[in-house]
């Protein structure tokens, strides 16, 4: 197999190859390119290997390039060149060993089959030659084609050794078989089982990274069971792991919560690429666990679980290195509010209406997408008929706020104005009086307008004994 004709379509490779027979250094492109390039998948991220200093022939590219910006990593040996929206890595070949305790190799220059083998899997091990005498061909010394071909997932070299070495690789080989939709070769996944606790050494942000590449994956479900059946999933997300498993008591039983998170999850993925909307759904019933009771009338019953869910969430985030910002607080209010447009289903008053558009505020949209896709069941009558009340409930916000303007609304009157008109200091009286009214705009008596909300104001006032001083609402 050769690639000749594609590289000379991108002058790319013809700056490369000039700049390294320049130098008189063999320079090959190599890794994750030449596999999508077979698999025929986009991929502006190039790397290059050299028999030589990586960063030179960085340089001598910039050159070629019309002296375009370098970026040079001297600690690593690597250099990186961006060029409109692709980069273009450099290193010189290198052979690596390992420390038991860390996962940060001992690097040394190599042969080029060095340095293939040291790459984690046979499909991220193949080069092309840039050599003027080997322009274009493929050299893939341990089958990464036939893998390809085969759906296959395998590592160059013993894989016991490989994610021992750097345990990193058995979280990247789930996220290769989630995003390309590979299996794992038999003894490579059994390697994986059998280093698990070697994740130890692998630090969150370098895990969450690869987990997040997981949930964006087309059908995520399946990378989640290939974490939870090698038993990485329990080394880092407890949590999720305990949601697995169905209990029965007076030949009653509830569902397996992990499963059912799974088919929310990929639920949630054929309607959106939204990453924090699919941590919604991996977290929507997180709480289950903690919050599971048996009635002997009822079965079994999760009350309460989305609020202790919605509490749960800081925690997860702050231990799994997510971001601490407006991303958590949208997951939790998506967890907090999750069950809220089912009971809707059940019964849809304005007043419940306008309460969950006042609360979910801009995360109303997703809030029921989620909820949408949270309707998992085998009966499929049952869901059809779940999603055409979602429709009525959806169109019944749509008339709701259009009318009331309730999203985000804030109270037309403000607690500065109470003070003011009636002379009042700060007090727990002002927070009285101002959810008085938004209690009336929330349950339908007044509107949520300004002159409604006075008028009511003065009769609250009134009641309370509190005298207007100024007439200037």
């Amino acid at each position: 197999m050769e690639f000749k004709a594609h590289l000379e379509k991108d002058p790319v490779f013809k700056s490369v190859a000039s700049a390294a027979a320049r130098l008189g250094v063999p320079a090959f492109v190599v890794g994750g390119y030449v596999r999508d390039l077979i698999l025929q998948r986009p991929n502006k991220d190039l790397d290059f290997v050299c028999l030589g200093s990586g960063i030179q022939l960085a340089e001598s590219v910039a050159k070629e390039l019309g002296g375009v910006p370098v970026t040079v990593f001297k600690n690593f040996g690597t250099a990186m060149i961006k060029l409109n929206d692709r980069e273009l890595e450099f290193v010189g070949a290198r052979k690596e060993s390992y420390r038991e305790d860390s996962r940060k190799p001992l690097v040394e220059d190599g042969t080029l089959e060095e340095d293939q083998q040291r790459r984690d899997f046979t499909i991220n091990a193949m080069a092309i030659s840039l050599q003027p005498e080997a322009y274009g061909q493929l050299i893939d010394p341990f089958g990464g084609v036939e893998h390809l071909k085969e759906k296959l997932i395998k590592t160059p070299l013993d894989p016991a050794i490989t994610f021992s070495d750097d345990p990193l690789r058995m979280l990247r080989a789930i996220r290769f078989a989630a995003q390309l939709n590979f299996d794992i070769e038999a003894d490579t996944f059994e390697a994986i089982r059998n280093n698990v606790t070697r994740l130890t050494i692998v630090s969150m942000e370098r895990i969450i990274t690869e987990l997040n590449k997981i949930i964006l994956a087309p059908t995520p479900s399946y990378g989640f069971k290939l974490l939870f059946h090698s038993g990485l999933l329990k080394q880092f997300f407890p949590e999720m792991v305990a949601l697995h498993g169905v209990e029965y008591q007076d030949n009653k039983a509830h569902k397996d919560n992990f499963f059912h998170t799974l088919q929310v999850l990929d639920n949630v993925a054929s309607v959106s690429d939204d990453l924090w909307l699919r941590w919604a759904a991996i977290l929507h019933d997180i709480a289950k666990p903690a919050t599971k009771r048996f009635d002997p009338q009822a079965g079994w019953t999760f009350h309460g679980h989305e609020d202790k869910g919605a509490r749960m969430v800081p925690g997860i985030f702050r231990r799994l290195k997510l971001p601490l910002n407006e991303k958590m607080t949208f997951v939790q209010n998506l967890v907090r509010l999750h069950l809220r447009p089912i009971a809707l289903v059940k019964e849809v008053s304005d007043s419940a209406i306008r309460r969950l558009l006042f609360e979910a505020g801009d995360d109303i949209e997703a809030l029921m997408k989620l909820c949408r896709a949270d309707i998992t069941s085998k009966n499929n009558d049952k869901v059809a008929r779940f999603l055409r009340n979602f429709d009525v409930v959806e169109q019944k916000m749509k008339d709701l706020e259009a009318r009331d303007q309730l999203r985000n609304f804030q109270p037309p009157i403000s607690g500065d104005e109470i003070i003011k008109w009636f002379q009042l200091r700060p007090g727990p009286v002002i927070g009285e009086i101002k959810e008085e009214i938004k209690e009336a705009i929330l349950e339908g008596v007044i509107r949520n307008d300004r002159h409604e909300a006075y008028d009511l104001l003065l009769k609250i006032a009134a009641r309370k004994g509190l005298v207007l001083n100024e007439l200037n609402p």
